[in-house]
């Protein structure tokens, strides 16, 4: 027992030793760390006054279906348990919450943000998003050297390769897209402004959009809430539209029809008050006959032209704005007081690094010697 505790009083001895020894080779190296901190703090302020402000802009909604109902949702819970209540399933088509993210992130959706017009300060008159980049923005000195630094060598490999042809995009789904490389460059970039979140749980959808200024990314955020909803609209009511449209024409053609039968039938009665032939009654039953099928038909596609009218009503999904987008009036970054603490931090951990990485090379340097 007594040789236990004498190993545990001589790990504990060698430990505090080795505690006392870094905290010597620092405090001996204390001027060393002090520059290279004081480098990185000088540095990190730079930085940290140089950075150009930028705003967020949000929204919250809400998308809800006019067919949903407790009907709905009680079918649904009857259904497990084995109950067919009937006539109470949803029409289909809902578009699940996974695919507003798909819908944001889409080529087309980025190609319409391209041509929203926006107001910058340094224009009187609107600009679109593409405009701003490619002719007024200035992305500042920061930006400019880390271009030319950090991101040299893509400027060599994007200027050895061949640029894409400029071609129409066309919103046609059937339609092939081949992007210039400024609309790619600047769609990479929106990817990086526009934020999405979907709660499943809650239900609402939260967009937000960050750019150099506060009214600009207000007026990005309103357009993309506008095209986010456009697409949901499209998608749910698209069945059903076909469908409106299918029956407006065979009822315009049935209805020319029941009027073609209709006068007709009125134009032979009026050349024949008195009928006493045979042949005369049997061409007036014949054009009765014609007028009421022709009634019937016309009768029923009204019916149904109603009908699906109603039915594009249910399906249109009605977006609820639980916070609606505002010219934001603080700037979202950058935090000039955490980029100088991380500076800070990061000068002190590279110097104290540097220190025992440099001692552990000169013990490897005598060990070698002495080998």
């Amino acid at each position: 027992m007594s040789q236990d505790n004498y190993t545990k009083n001589n790990q504990i001895e060698e430990d505090s030793i080795d505690v006392i020894a870094l905290i010597k080779t620092c405090w001996v190296a204390r001027k060393f760390i002090l520059k290279i901190v004081l480098f990185f703090t000088v540095f990190g302020l730079c930085i940290a006054l140089l950075s150009k402000n930028y705003y967020t802009a949000s929204t919250t909604i809400v998308p809800v279906t006019q067919g949903e109902s407790v009907g709905g949702n009680l079918s649904g819970l009857a259904s497990l348990a084995g109950i067919n209540l009937g006539g109470a399933s949803s029409s289909g088509g809902e578009i699940s919450p996974a695919l507003y993210p798909e819908v944001v992130t889409s080529i087309p959706f980025k190609l319409e943000l391209l041509n929203t017009k926006l107001k910058v300060n340094s224009q009187d008159t609107l600009v679109t998003y593409k405009q701003y980049y490619q002719e007024f923005y200035k992305p500042g000195f920061l930006a400019g050297v880390k271009k030319y630094t950090i991101g040299l060598p893509g400027l060599i490999i994007s200027s050895l390769k061949n640029e894409p042809k400029e071609i129409l995009a066309n919103k046609n789904s059937n339609t092939i897209i081949n992007l210039t490389k400024e609309d790619f460059e600047l769609i990479e970039q929106l990817d990086q402004q526009i934020s999405l979140n979907v709660n499943d749980k809650e239900g609402f959808i939260s967009l937000s959009v960050t750019l150099p200024e506060a009214e600009a990314s207000a007026q990005l955020t309103l357009k993309a809430q506008e095209l986010l909803q456009q697409y949901a609209l499209n998608f749910k009511t698209q069945k059903s539209k076909e469908q409106l449209t299918y029956i407006e024409q065979r009822f315009a053609e049935k209805k020319q029809e029941f009027d073609d039968k209709k006068l007709k039938l009125a134009l032979f009665q009026d050349q024949n008050n008195a009928i006493n032939t045979a042949v005369a009654k049997t061409r007036l039953l014949q054009l009765q006959s014609d007028y009421d099928l022709a009634f019937t038909v016309y009768t029923e596609l009204a019916k149904q032209l109603e009908t699906q009218r109603l039915q594009v009503k249910k399906d249109t999904p009605i977006f609820t704005i639980l916070k609606p987008v505002t010219i934001p009036n603080e700037k979202a970054g950058p935090k000039r007081a955490l980029i100088l603490v991380v500076f800070v931090f990061l000068g002190f951990v590279v110097s104290i690094g540097f220190i025992f990485f440099k001692d552990f090379l000169k013990n490897i340097k005598k060990d070698w010697d002495k080998a």
